[in-house]
């Protein structure tokens, strides 16, 4: 879903899946039934290119029941504090699939997709007409290196 009003204008907001990988791997396992895998779809996600990984709220996170990583000091609009890393959310955007660190967000913020996530998977962001473009990825031209 793009956002198509004027006083956005510049703005990507979309749909994106986020599953919890550790549930994939117990599920994989034999474990776990696969239908107990923990994923909620996001609607209006704000692509913010003024953050560098995926930020979710602590209640998505706790709905999929992301484990803690680590403790790190961010930077924000009023000044640097603490947030709560947590691992192994995987998100699957227009195509493409990763796995990727998600960043705790104070309550009641919308999620943000950061674009350390973007140029893992090769999206690019088109702002003239607020939409997100997959890099190609085939046998004859991909946007992989290896130098």
């Amino acid at each position: 879903m793009l956002a198509t009003d004027n006083t956005s204008m510049g703005k990507i907001i979309t749909t994106l899946t986020v599953t919890n990988r550790a549930d994939q791997n117990v599920a994989a396992r034999g474990f776990m039934p696969p239908d107990q895998i923990r994923s909620v779809t996001l609607n209006n996600v704000l692509v913010d290119t003024g953050a560098t990984t995926l930020c979710l709220p602590a209640s998505i996170i706790a709905q999929l029941g992301l484990e803690l990583l680590k403790e790190v000091d961010v930077e924000t609009a009023n000044g640097i504090s603490k947030a709560r890393i947590f691992q192994d959310a995987k998100i699957y955007l227009v195509g493409r699939e990763g796995t990727f660190e998600c960043l705790e967000l104070p309550g009641g913020m919308n999620p943000l997709l950061g674009v350390i996530p973007l140029e893992a998977l090769g999206i690019e962001l088109d702002l003239k007409n607020q939409r997100l473009v997959t890099l190609p990825i085939s046998p004859t031209q991909t946007y992989l290196t290896i130098l």
